[in-house]
């Protein structure tokens, strides 16, 4: 994807084998004194998932691509808004652990949880929608750098996490942005 411009971004679909997910749980539940690896384990409003495929299937997810001369990233917005490949260009290297394949397990809050890229934890570790989709935005910088945003409202506290990720021209680093309202 790289071209003349010094950082590249955009979004495309992409074909990831991936293990489907059940159906979730049509009442959400109510888990009032369920601790789950420290956290208080409530996730009402949100439904549950028990079930992974143990079949994959190829299925279409969008992609967002930052990239320069020294990096290439990946990004899912359909899956929480993760970094899901990072390549160091200069020699080849992946340095976030990059599973070719969407293999959820059953661990997170409410269900599915992924264990490759980088995720992003609001209001609490593996948050509630670690594995639903958050908007984003793509915006242009002016010392020529490109931002990923991804944002969403939890409907647990009603809190607006974000996150940003900002590739600049001739750096081999990829600064992260965040904050939470």
């Amino acid at each position: 994807m790289y071209t003349n411009d010094p950082v590249a971004v955009c979004a495309e679909r992409v074909t990831i084998p991936t293990y489907p997910v059940g159906m979730p749980e049509k009442n959400p539940m109510f888990l009032e004194k369920c601790v789950y690896q420290g956290s208080s384990g409530v996730v009402y409003p949100y439904p549950i998932i028990e079930r992974v495929s143990d079949e994959k299937h190829d299925q279409e997810w969008t992609a967002i691509w930052l990239e320069n001369r020294y990096l290439k990233i990946m990004l899912l917005p359909e899956l929480g808004g993760r970094v899901q490949m990072a390549l160091d260009k200069t020699n080849g290297h992946h340095f976030v652990y990059y599973n070719q394949v969407i293999k959820p397990a059953l661990v997170g809050l409410t269900g599915p949880w992924l264990s490759d890229g980088i995720e992003f934890n609001w209001p609490q570790h593996h948050r509630s929608t670690t594995y639903e989709p958050v908007d984003y935005t793509i915006e242009a910088n002016a010392d020529g750098s490109k931002t990923v945003w991804f944002s969403e409202i939890e409907r647990m506290f009603r809190t607006k996490g974000m996150a940003g990720f900002t590739l600049h021209p001739d750096r081999g680093l990829i600064a992260r942005l965040s904050g939470v309202r």
